[in-house]
């Protein structure tokens, strides 16, 4: 009897450190249990307010119009599939009405004297320098706090996001307003996350998706509408100056690291190196409007001043999604022959995937 009494004894301690362990863990990683749950809700008010696409498509007071985009999105699928061996799924088979309204805002932060992302670490799908919310409130709060521990922040909508897989990602009704090269990048953007995403590296899954996205645009519009359409014209046209943009900002974190690498840690003077930081950036943006100036119609208009100059932070997008175009269009021309489907498959051999 006693020997039962002790092992009970010890079995009720054991499930009251765990209990206490509970507690604790619950305490520490509170912030993000409560972010978690908050993403959760705002997944699932989504993905249970979908339509499937064909009762879509069958409705008679659904515009053609928009019929027609959301055929043109099944056929970009296909193609990611068919021509650039992108992972076959169920995403966008069904279909989401945002009526007109915002559903993600997405934080990036950076060092404030050097181009360098805040990252957020999440279980599983390991870090990030971005992170999204579907609370405009919460996103507004959080930016306000990483203010306050020193760090630059841009914070703006999204346009669209991949849960890998996890779940079945909608056409979200924002989508239906892009031209056609415009959406085949997003599409295929999305689709290349779900068939390779390396953990802690997002630098290179966003590079290659937007390599996948621009390469597998061109081709999709060679192919349906040809070499000499107006909807490939009109987006080469596009891609010319978005590209020669991002390098310019690529070249502009370049000027920005020189600055900041001669800045003294043991100076206080914030205000001078904030001075000096505003002026380069602000020389970065404004010298954009160069880029193009024998091409009027491509050259934009100056908006930047002193009193509404970008931080460190701006920079970090381009950083994420562009920096190693060069780098994946030389291995792909020059060691597969401009082959996708085997260039993929290396890739899939050289970084495991989620």
């Amino acid at each position: 009897m006693q020997n039962h009494e002790t092992a009970f004894q010890v079995l009720r301690k054991i499930l009251a450190a765990l209990f206490i362990i509970l507690l604790l863990l619950g305490f520490y990683y509170r912030d993000l249990i409560s972010y978690g749950w908050m993403q959760a809700k705002g997944q699932a008010t989504i993905l249970l307010n979908v339509q499937d696409v064909e009762d879509v498509l069958q409705d008679p007071t659904f515009p053609d119009s928009l019929k027609a985009r959301i055929r043109l999105i099944e056929e970009i699928k296909q193609f990611g599939v068919d021509s650039l061996g992108l992972s076959p799924s169920k995403n966008y088979t069904t279909f989401y009405n945002q009526h007109n309204k915002p559903l993600m805002w997405v934080i990036n932060a950076s060092e404030r004297y050097q181009i360098k992302a805040h990252k957020w670490t999440f279980p599983i799908i390991g870090s990030f320098p971005y992170k999204g919310y579907f609370d405009s409130t919460r996103a507004i709060r959080e930016e306000q706090e990483l203010i306050k521990s020193g760090l630059d922040t841009d914070i703006g909508e999204a346009s669209a996001w991949s849960t890998l897989g996890y779940l079945k990602d909608p056409i979200l009704s924002s989508m239906l307003r892009r031209r056609e090269g415009s959406l085949a990048n997003l599409i295929l953007h999305e689709l290349t996350h779900g068939t390779l995403f390396v953990k802690n590296n997002l630098e290179l899954n966003e590079n290659l998706a937007s390599f996948v996205g621009d390469l597998g645009a061109i081709r999709f519009l060679t192919q349906k509408y040809g070499s000499d359409s107006k909807q490939l014209k009109a987006y080469e046209f596009s891609k010319k100056y978005n590209d020669a943009y991002a390098q310019h900002m690529l070249r502009g974190i370049s000027k920005l690291d020189s600055l900041y690498k001669t800045f003294s840690y043991k100076n206080p003077d914030s205000s001078r190196k904030d001075y000096l930081k505003n002026q380069v950036i602000l020389k970065i943006l404004n010298d954009a409007d160069t880029l193009f100036a024998d091409q009027i119609t491509l050259k934009p208009k100056s908006r930047w001043t002193e009193k509404n100059v970008p931080n460190n932070a701006y920079f970090i997008g381009y950083q994420t999604y562009k920096s190693k175009q060069n780098q994946f269009r030389a291995e792909f021309e020059t060691e597969f022959g401009q082959d996708f489907k085997k260039y993929l498959s290396y890739l899939k051999e050289k970084y495991p995937s989620l």
